[in-house]
């Protein structure tokens, strides 16, 4: 009888222990990933690089965001509030992006899926080197305007 008893408060235990263990790691587990994210809801209308799809590439938009914000803090808020509710008066993209691809719906995902994606959006401007170049598209770059044949 007394074995039964220790057993039972030892399952008990290790039952309690795992338990606080599973919801220890609950918070670090349920992290969305804005990769992929991305992936099963953005890459249907945007491309990472050029050339784009439906919609502007990822590359360009998140090194205009990093040219427009002068934190990634702010950066990733206005690009969370864009994605909940698009508008003219939110885009960071070219102006040329509107006329070519429209307006954006707005993205029915939960806050902390848009807040993945838009941190993983604004970490793709990193590396890329986009936004206006040296000659900001008036013929002054490295040709001066001058085509070559």
């Amino acid at each position: 009888m007394k074995h039964l008893k220790n057993m039972g408060i030892m399952g008990a235990t290790l039952g309690i222990s795992g338990l606080l263990m599973a919801l220890s790691a609950s918070p670090a587990a349920a992290a969305p990933d804005g990769k992929a994210v991305f992936d099963k809801n953005c890459s249907v209308c945007h491309s990472v690089m050029p050339p784009p799809k439906l919609a502007p590439p990822i590359s360009p938009i998140a090194s205009r965001y990093r040219q427009a914000f002068p934190s990634k803090t702010k950066g990733i808020a206005h690009m969370v509030s864009f994605l909940k509710a698009p508008s003219k008066e939110k885009m960071v993209a070219e102006p040329q992006a509107l006329e070519r691809f429209g307006l954006m719906p707005p993205i029915k995902l939960s806050d902390g899926e848009l807040n993945a994606v838009a941190e993983w959006v604004w970490e793709q401007g990193a590396t890329g080197g986009w936004g206006p170049g040296s000659g900001a598209g008036r013929g002054q770059g490295p040709g001066g305007g001058i085509r070559k044949p």
